[in-house]
């Protein structure tokens, strides 16, 4: 963890570990039997590393609203040591780390104001 994340992370009651599986492609005959695509990933790591890793941050981020929605505070973080984490947790797998997710009752004496936010032609682009 970067030396900000700890003492948060320390007194978190859940640290999640938001993680894909580089072997996902692997489900799809039961997952989508219509259309057998594990040659898509298979001999293709980089499509397979960015699926997997686009795909594990849309659910990690509902994970989040879910657990908001519940009345939880969380904090994600993507400051720590992937390679260790793996190592630590998923070693021997196919199971890659994404990001950290504190999960508890934050103090509300703590919590900074909500931030400025973009403007939606700032922040947006349609096609």
């Amino acid at each position: 963890l970067l030396p900000s994340n700890v003492a948060k992370t320390m007194q978190a009651p859940v640290c999640a570990i938001v993680a894909h599986d580089m072997s996902f492609w692997e489900a799809f005959p039961t997952l989508s039997p219509h259309k057998d695509v594990r040659g898509y990933f298979r001999d293709n790591a980089a499509l397979t590393e960015e699926t997997a890793f686009r795909n594990s941050s849309m659910q990690g981020a509902y994970l989040i609203m879910a657990a908001r929605a519940l009345g939880l505070d969380c904090g994600p973080m993507s400051g720590f040591d992937r390679s260790r984490v793996d190592e630590l947790f998923f070693e021997g797998t196919s199971w890659r780390s994404n990001f950290l997710c504190n999960l508890g009752y934050g103090d509300p004496s703590a919590l900074y104001p909500r931030n400025p936010r973009l403007a939606y032609e700032t922040a947006c682009r349609l096609a």
